[in-house]
């Protein structure tokens, strides 16, 4: 067998404990989810917020009353300072960081005859910029840690898939899933696996009010007819950052009831 092919037991690939995870955008809904997952299997979680201050000490309070070792940290991570001061966190808090999953963005509506410029800007640091900068600062903290580790970006079907009213947001995340994949070929050195996850329509609390219509198109279009749930990602990103991916890095996986694997006409 080749040197680093070794396989660890099945039951053993989704076990995190040991090993500290960073979260952002985790104060609330997905990222919210895919925190108490990682936190679940046994991993030590920083929980990122910007503004959601109260979702993520209620998630702290509760993973730390379940057994499990957690800490919120804010930050507006379109600053440099604020990125590296986040991922620094991790380290004061538990001595190590070996998984970020970078989730923060935002998801505003804005048609592309009617988006000002800062709109436009405002997305891409938000949503881009801030993958980028968590990203640089966690790989130079795992890199000098010398163990490796993995790097999960949450993406979108709409990087491939254009939406009205996104022009900015697929834009966005489609420079996210380029992103991943360069930095898959530039950090595999350090033994820094990259790899993104792209959501379809997740569920969260007032959609099916809010969105009536588009939650009924969603439901008819999907093969398996329902919309995700925050586990349903963060299930994939447990695995994207596990040893039952350890060969793989630079890939897309798509978590969207099959929605992209639908008839084009």
């Amino acid at each position: 067998m080749t040197a680093g092919t070794e396989a660890p037991p099945p039951r053993s690939l989704l076990d995190f404990a040991g090993k500290v995870v960073l979260v952002t955008g985790a104060g609330s809904g997905l990222g919210q989810g895919i925190a108490a997952r990682f936190a679940e299997a046994g991993a030590a979680v920083v929980v990122h917020y910007h503004a959601s201050a109260e979702g993520a000490q209620s998630l702290v309070r509760r993973l730390e009353a379940g057994g499990g070792r957690a800490r919120a940290v804010q930050g507006d991570l379109r600053r440099e300072e604020d990125a590296a001061r986040v991922v620094d966190s991790a380290l004061e808090a538990f001595a190590r960081l070996d998984v970020l999953v970078n989730n923060a963005g935002i998801y505003p509506v804005s048609g592309v005859l009617e988006m000002t410029a800062a709109q436009w800007d405002e997305m891409m640091a938000a949503t881009l910029g801030s993958a980028v900068l968590c990203t640089q600062a966690a790989a130079r903290r795992m890199a000098s840690q010398g163990a490796g580790g993995a790097i999960v970006n949450i993406t979108s079907i709409e990087a491939e898939s254009p939406s009205p009213g996104h022009s900015h947001y697929g834009a966005a995340k489609a420079g996210l899933l380029a992103h991943t994949r360069a930095a898959a070929l530039e950090l595999a050195a350090h033994g820094i696996r990259v790899n993104a996850v792209a959501p379809g329509l997740v569920w969260r609390d007032g959609i099916e009010r809010a969105w009536p219509d588009g939650v009924a198109r969603w439901r008819a279009a999907a093969p398996l007819g329902r919309l995700g749930t925050p586990l349903d990602v963060a299930d994939a990103c447990l695995f994207l950052a596990s040893p039952g991916a350890r060969w793989i890095t630079g890939a897309s996986l798509t978590v969207d009831g099959g929605v992209m694997a639908r008839e084009a006409f």
